[in-house]
């Protein structure tokens, strides 16, 4: 079920994108190609070549990044070149930062119940 945040016009993430979401970042490869590709566009050879890991390797971890759409690659000439996409990444994090905000609220109402000289 998709749930509509009409202040900015686009949608939560679905239960099936968070958990592609998850998936892609449980990984610390695939967090440092992230973080990569944040920082600039690299092509899928560049990043092979940061690794100590086969091309088809890489590869792989890119196509988790992508499934994810935390990554768009391109083709430019026989290169693929893979970028950072900052809509996913600032969904993901709106995302976090509900779970953050869910847990401070419950950690808030226990430090209520605990500090209460009733109880």
């Amino acid at each position: 079920m998709v749930v509509h945040d009409t202040s900015h016009g686009r949608s939560e993430l679905t239960d099936d994108e968070t958990d592609r979401l998850f998936h892609a970042l449980a990984a610390a490869t695939r967090r440092d190609i992230l973080r990569r590709t944040i920082e600039a566009e690299q092509s899928v050879s560049a990043l092979a070549a940061a690794y100590d890991m086969s091309f088809a390797a890489v590869q792989k971890h890119v196509a988790v990044l992508e499934a994810a759409h935390l990554v768009v690659k391109r083709a430019e000439g026989r290169e693929r070149l893979v970028r950072a996409d900052p809509d996913m990444i600032a969904r993901a994090r709106a995302l976090l930062s509900r779970y953050e905000d869910l847990w401070r609220s419950r950690i808030d109402r226990l430090d209520a119940l605990l500090a209460d000289p009733e109880r």
